[in-house]
């Protein structure tokens, strides 16, 4: 392998016989190394892959701001995860996970906590991902010395969310979008109202509409049953509550799918929330 840059010591941009560049890691790697310098196999400790030269340049540029363990420790989670799962792992998931992870750090260094605001909803229709979020807080834990509480898994499970792919992630990106634009027709034209898209209530609202869709299109609805909580957003809510009734025709009629209970609620109360200051009869 040749050298196309030298990041820092440890990292550098290499191209391989084939033409195809490697982010390459290891002691010495890139010391005092030049343009079209020849590698040491012997030095090489870790070898990046990616899908594209434009990907391996952005993850460059990244480890150019950032520690490399950083990466390591991403590296280590996607490996977990695609033990965990059969579904591919898209290497985009190097660059947006190792940079979370990087500025998940900084934020804790600084005593900075985000409250993860879908944390609850992560938890319950993305178990096997939260799982990972949780392995991903133990490697961080034993590779730093750093505890990240349970919002930061819930946000790594998110990542791993975005990165698995079955080979129409282009297709079912399109047919989230629709999904999840037809559904904030169905609320605005039920309610009659304009969306304040700046507020808070809207983004949480679309966020989970894009998971849900996600979750639609890959057949993946779960539900646990609890008549309890359906029984109460219905008394307590109906506005909101016909109103996912609504979204439910739309799915039956358009997508050959139902809403689950546990969906009914979380809509009801999203949607609640984001009608929230233009509603007068709920």
């Amino acid at each position: 392998m040749k050298i196309i840059k030298a990041i820092n010591n440890n990292v550098a941009l290499a191209v391989n016989e084939q033409g195809h560049e490697l982010v390459i890691m290891g002691k010495g790697v890139g010391f005092q190394k030049k343009l079209d310098d020849i590698i040491d196999d012997a030095v090489i400790e870790k070898v990046f892959v990616l899908e594209t030269d434009e990907l391996s340049e952005k993850l460059m540029d990244l480890l150019g701001e950032i520690p490399a363990i950083h990466l390591e420790i991403a590296d280590e989670i996607v490996n977990y995860a695609k033990e965990t799962f059969d579904a591919k792992i898209s290497d985009n998931v190097y660059l947006t996970l190792t940079d979370h992870i990087s500025f998940a750090i900084a934020r804790h260094e600084k005593g900075m906590l985000i409250r993860n605001v879908m944390l609850w909803e992560i938890k319950k229709f993305y178990k096997d991902e939260f799982k990972i979020g949780l392995k991903a807080l133990d490697i961080i834990k034993e590779r730093l010395g750093i505890q990240l509480g349970e919002d930061e898994a819930g946000f790594i499970a998110l990542h791993i969310v975005n990165a698995r792919t079955d080979g129409q992630a282009m297709k079912t990106t399109v047919d989230m979008t629709q999904v999840v634009q037809d559904v904030l027709n169905i609320v605005t034209y039920h309610f009659n109202v304009v969306l304040d898209e700046s507020s808070l209530n809207y983004t949480r609202f679309v966020t989970h509409l894009q998971y849900f869709a996600q979750r639609l299109l890959r057949n993946e609805i779960v539900d646990s049953g609890d008549d309890f909580l359906f029984d109460q957003v219905q008394v307590k809510y109906p506005e909101s509550f016909e109103c996912t009734g609504k979204i439910d025709a739309y799915l039956q009629k358009a997508h050959h799918a139902t809403l689950t209970k546990d969906e009914r609620v979380y809509l009801t109360l999203h949607i609640h929330r984001v009608t929230e200051r233009n509603r007068t009869n709920e």
